[in-house]
């Protein structure tokens, strides 16, 4: 028996069929696109609400196993977070495909899934302790009906008007179409510009920070290599790592913001930005390390800070006996802490206002945050500070020890090769090998070089500025043509040489020797 054939009557309507899904699809997409900017410029006009996107992508952070999160960050680096937000808004477009096909035939469920969508992008950002409830779901809501009247119209207009079913208008669809996924991204960089981050770049170019009363002392020629590839003594604040769980840096008007120290202390009390520039300030050296950072990585960095010490702060709260630790409250909610008696032992622990001579950028925390040498930034370095709390150890986590992390960090001692880049080429003859090396609290007394299977060799040491800045050093360098390891240890002011025994960066940081190849070619 032949098998029945498909009349063109059948292929007609199948073709349609796909036509009108594919319209019901690219439908979706406009509608979802128009739905958030309108959401994102309502947040920005309305300012205390989120944008939705950024808030799921919050919950995300906050949601995900911590292995996930280290294998994020591992993997991407400083793009983790622009990683995570274009996936966000592909997962967005994604759906909003769906629910345009589905909207063809069943558009009041489409419409439903719709406001859910919505619902849950407002719930996240009722999450944030800075948003307000009312405003959040005025916004939602408009993001709703914005999104659901995109979607109805477009729809229309991908009905066949004739009997023959032809007569649809694509241009007419398109244009409509691309014009409110234009708008919508239109909307969402007003709403980006919007929410107040020029404003704060003017407020903060405004500030003059006051001259220290414990200046750090100059920086000697000696101090600064100028390698050609070798990192520089400071890091330029533009340059300078970021690893926080903030998708959009927080808006924090100085002029409104102020900082409690509360908790187990006899005097609690507040201070305003003004009354905190007020108070005497130093400045001093200091290297700040991410736990994220692998052997030999960039997640480290050099400048000089200017703040209040903590000390003097607890000193005016009145610690209470048993408050064993201090926790760093951000205004996003993030919390860090680490043992009280390093904020009073180490006198460079500070609540820092500048970096490198200017008021804290906006990415590291204006207009304060905590900076305390030895320790790595996820048990310590609280940006965008709003509360300094002192409790007992075991009464509260910091946000990434239920994650996995360890409730200690101290930084290790370490050494990195900068000079020659991993895998480069370079000519044969005279050259050099040079790096940089950190131990916060202990300096840095000897760095050591060995060439593939070679004896270690001493290098030279830059200058010291102080123990909590790393120092420079270099190794003059007879190379021969060929393939070469090169590898670096250092020795700390402790006399505690830097082990070779390779650990992850989990649960408390990642140690071993940096090794580099090289390639020399014969000139």
């Amino acid at each position: 028996m032949a098998a029945a054939s498909t009349s063109p009557a059948d292929q007609g309507r199948s073709e349609r069929e796909r036509g009108t899904a594919r319209r019901g699809a690219l439908a979706g997409v406009a509608a979802v696109a128009a739905a958030l900017g309108a959401v994102e410029l309502a947040a920005g006009l309305v300012g205390p609400v989120p944008s939705l996107v950024l808030a799921v992508g919050d919950a995300v952070i906050d949601s995900v196993p911590g292995w996930l999160e280290r294998a994020a960050i591992a993997l991407l680096g400083r793009a983790d977070k622009p990683v995570l937000v274009l996936s966000i808004l592909l997962v967005c477009a994604v759906l909003g495909a769906a629910l345009g096909v589905l909207a063809r035939r069943w558009f009041v469920p489409a419409a439903a899934a719709f406001a859910a969508v919505a619902a849950a992008g407002v719930a996240a950002a009722l999450q944030d302790p800075r948003t307000a409830a009312l405003p959040a779901v005025a916004v939602g809501a408009l993001g709703v009906l914005v999104g659901v009247a995109v979607l109805h119209r477009l729809l229309r207009m991908a009905v066949p008007r004739t009997a023959d079913g032809t007569g649809v208008d694509r241009r007419r669809f398109v244009a409509f179409a691309g014009t409110a996924t234009a708008l919508g991204v239109l909307g969402g960089a007003g709403g980006w510009l919007l929410a107040g981050r020029e404003q704060l770049g003017r407020l903060r170019a405004a500030v003059r920070l006051p001259a220290p009363a414990r200046p750090a002392g100059p920086v000697p020629p000696e101090a600064d290599l100028e390698i050609a590839g070798l990192t520089p003594l400071f890091v330029p604040n533009d340059r300078f790592f970021r690893i926080d769980t903030a998708l959009r840096v927080p808006v924090v008007d100085p002029e409104t913001w102020s900082m409690e120290v509360r908790g187990m202390v006899d005097r609690p009390f507040s201070l305003t930005y003004r009354e905190l520039l007020d108070l005497p300030h130093i400045e001093a050296d200091v290297t700040l390390s991410c736990v994220s950072n692998e052997v030999g990585g960039d997640l480290v960095g050099n400048a000089r800070w200017q703040g209040v010490p903590l000390r003097e702060l607890l000193e005016r709260a009145g610690v209470q006996e048993g408050a064993t630790q201090l926790i760093g409250r951000s205004v996003d909610g993030f919390t860090a802490g680490f043992p009280t008696v390093t904020a009073l032992d180490v006198g460079e622990a500070m609540v820092a206002v500048g970096m490198n001579g200017e008021p804290l950028p906006l990415e590291h925390g204006f207009p304060a945050r905590l900076v305390v040498p030895g320790l790595y930034g996820y048990v310590s370095a609280t940006k965008w500070l709003a509360a300094i709390e002192l409790t007992r150890w075991d009464d509260v986590e910091g946000y990434w020890i239920p994650r996995g992390w360890a409730k200690e960090g101290p930084v290790k001692t370490q050494s990195r090769i900068d000079v020659p880049r991993p895998g480069t080429t370079v000519p044969a003859g005279r050259g050099v090998i040079a790096g940089v090396a950190w131990a916060p609290t202990r300096g840095i007394e000897r760095v050591e070089v060995r060439v593939d299977d070679g004896p270690w060799q001493t290098a030279e040491l830059a200058a010291p500025l102080d123990v909590d800045c790393w120092r420079q050093w270099y190794l003059p360098w007879d190379a021969t043509p060929g393939e070469h390891v090169i590898s670096t240890r250092a020795t700390d002011g402790r006399g505690e040489v830097q082990t070779d025994e390779r650990t992850p960066v989990a649960p408390d940081g990642a140690s071993g020797h940096h090794t580099v190849q090289a390639r020399v070619r014969d000139v």
